[in-house]
């Protein structure tokens, strides 16, 4: 039964996450934003929905090592293997001014994370220093974008209003159900075979909160929107850290398992520096994507030795 949970709610997890963000980018459209504005708000934070709603319940059902594991497992999954696969389907172009901003953002976001796991937990204050930095962040963004960018083109085949509001309405609902599910079943597995709860939240609960940006991001490397691709991963970083781990130790301070302290977060912290390493080529390539592919793979088989 715990197996079934898992599963129905990994689909769940994918099926909401996948109309959520459709909904979310159509309505986005209508308005006129820009490609770079809808990856890193729109479809980056509308894609950590899952990972929001997945490390409140953890740390509401009493595992708070799922709740951290599940934001620091998916910011390592968003780089590392989201971004490394999106890059080996197509080079993923960086535009310098746009990541300088960005990525100065996500790297401070990275280290406040750190700070908070080296105190030994993520208490209140800091989850609304990181909430107050994310609206800081969303309000320049927006106005520094407004009128630089390019609005995108509306799709050929794009849904009316009214049925993108039931997609996003539908998907996040089904995305609170699934993960429901998901922690319940993940939860009691890894007390039925002996596995932490952060090796949970870091592997299969990271995972499954991460497919909707998998997705995403290899659909839009295959239509060629790069800057879509890497606007969904920086955002997605982003919001894990500042909205979902800031709005969870609001709600209910988390703790730190001693292998996010010596591990797990360091991971974390050095893929975002190789990140902004690429930058300074003004692209991820096939090499480095498949590098960072391997990577994840390698980190993988570390915990579960």
């Amino acid at each position: 039964m715990n197996i079934l949970f898992v599963l129905g709610g990994l689909l769940g997890l994918v099926l909401g996450g996948e109309y959520l963000v459709r909904g979310a980018v159509a309505l986005a459209q209508r308005v006129g934003m820009s490609p770079l504005v809808i990856g890193l708000t729109v479809v980056g934070f509308g894609t950590s929905a899952p990972e929001l709603v997945t490390s409140v319940q953890a740390a509401l059902l009493g595992a708070p090592d799922i709740a951290l594991g599940n934001v620091v497992g998916s910011n390592i999954a968003n780089i590392l293997l989201i971004l490394g696969l999106a890059a080996v389907i197509a080079p993923v172009a960086i535009s310098g001014r746009s990541f300088a901003r960005d990525g100065t953002v996500m790297l401070a976001a990275s280290l406040l994370c750190l700070g908070a796991v080296l105190l030994g937990q993520v208490d209140r204050l800091a989850g609304a220093v990181a909430l107050v930095g994310l609206a800081a962040y969303l309000i320049y963004t927006f106005r520094s974008d407004r009128s630089g960018a390019e609005p995108m083109e509306p799709l050929p085949d794009q849904a009316p209003s009214w049925l993108a509001l039931v997609w996003l309405l539908g998907g996040l609902l089904l995305t609170i159900l699934s993960a429901r599910f998901l922690v319940t079943g993940a939860v009691a597995l890894a007390q039925a075979v002996g596995l932490s709860e952060a090796v949970i939240g870091l592997t299969i609960v990271a995972v499954g909160t991460s497919m909707p940006e998998l997705v995403t991001s290899v659909i839009a490397a295959r239509r060629g929107q790069s800057d879509v691709a890497l606007g969904n991963v920086v955002g997605s970083n982003i919001f894990n850290i500042l909205g979902v781990l800031g709005i969870t130790a609001l709600i209910q301070p988390v703790g730190v398992a001693v292998q996010i302290a010596t591990l797990d977060i360091w991971v974390m912290l050095g893929a975002t520096v190789a990140l902004i390493a690429c930058a300074f080529g003004g692209r991820v390539t096939r090499r480095q994507g498949a590098l960072f592919a391997l990577s994840y793979v390698a980190y993988v088989a570390v915990l579960l030795v």
